[in-house]
């Protein structure tokens, strides 16, 4: 088989699968339309999110039978015009689901105990204690909305923090040691905290927006390591501004660029954010560790070889 790979990852991916005797080219720089002129000559793509998989570009890729993305996201794929097409769909949450959930810890302690502001004022010969006396997790309730790889995750680290952690999914019955399934209507009456570990999709676009954070009857910290697009930043602002969200900590941003490379600047609320103690900001960096980067590697290649390889 001949694999296109759009994106740079990591080594183990080529020596891996041209050891098994997959034909593999790399191609990080050719435009959407410079790889469509090709692609056609190609059986499988290993992708990121440099260029979008959409209809057409699935159209021309006639031979196509996978497209893997080192990641967990799939929303730069036509996910529906691709099964239609028959082509086999491979993703990597297993790869960086630990890292995103210490880095969801991490940002949460950061952000209730003032540890970057502290931090800076004491670099700054600023000496103060009471202005910055921290919030405990012990006795909280820890809510997450979707509770796949990722939420799992954050509910086992969560295990030795004396919090209850509950979660809300569409898939039933997923209760574990960890975290208790329970209804919206819960979530919103005993969540202390809430965490989005959410797929991008019509359904979740926009789904933090001014009525659910009316509807969570405590004020409450937010935390999204998931898309930025799941929250409508202006109603997260006016929530932050009034009180309501007594912290963000956000490792990603509506104003991302598709390839998540950057950031559109010159926005009002973004400003706000970029300047606000009581948000702490990432550069979508929550499952990008050392660890993860082979780690994703490695499922991808794993799940390509028990799917495609004859030997």
């Amino acid at each position: 088989m001949k694999i296109l790979l759009l994106d740079k990852n990591h080594p183990l991916i080529t020596e891996q699968l041209s050891a098994k005797g997959f034909l593999l080219e790399e191609d990080f720089t050719s435009t959407y339309d410079e790889v469509l002129k090709k692609i056609e000559t190609y059986d499988g793509i290993i992708i990121r999110s440099r260029i979008p998989i959409d209809k057409n570009f699935i159209e021309h890729a006639k031979n196509l039978k996978f497209i893997a993305r080192v990641g967990a996201g799939m929303e730069n794929i036509d996910v529906e015009f691709a099964h239609k097409s028959g082509i086999k769909l491979i993703s990597s949450p297993e790869g960086n689901r630990d890292s995103v959930a210490e880095h969801v810890v991490g940002m949460l302690l950061i952000l209730m105990n003032r540890l970057f502001i502290a931090s800076t004022e004491v670099k700054n010969g600023i000496w103060k204690r009471e202005e910055n006396r921290g919030d405990e997790l012990l006795g909280k309730t820890f809510g997450i909305i979707g509770y796949g790889n990722m939420g799992k995750a954050v509910a086992k680290r969560l295990s030795g923090f004396g919090v209850s952690v509950i979660f809300h999914d569409i898939i039933p019955n997923l209760s574990d040691e960890f975290a208790t399934q329970t209804t919206m209507e819960t979530l919103y009456r005993d969540a202390d905290i809430l965490s989005l570990h959410l797929p991008l999709s019509a359904e979740t676009n926009y789904l933090i927006d001014e009525e659910f954070i009316s509807k969570m009857k405590k004020d409450f910290y937010f935390i999204n390591t998931a898309r930025g697009k799941n929250v409508k930043t202006q109603d997260l602002v006016k929530a932050i501004k009034s009180g309501k969200i007594k912290g963000a900590a956000l490792d990603v941003l509506e104003y991302e660029k598709a390839s998540f490379e950057n950031i559109e600047s010159g926005n009002e609320d973004l400003q706000y954010l970029l300047h606000s103690e009581k948000a702490i900001l990432t550069p979508h960096i929550a499952g990008w560790t050392v660890q993860s980067k082979e780690k994703l590697a490695q499922v991808i290649v794993d799940k390509i070889l028990s799917d495609f390889s004859k030997s």
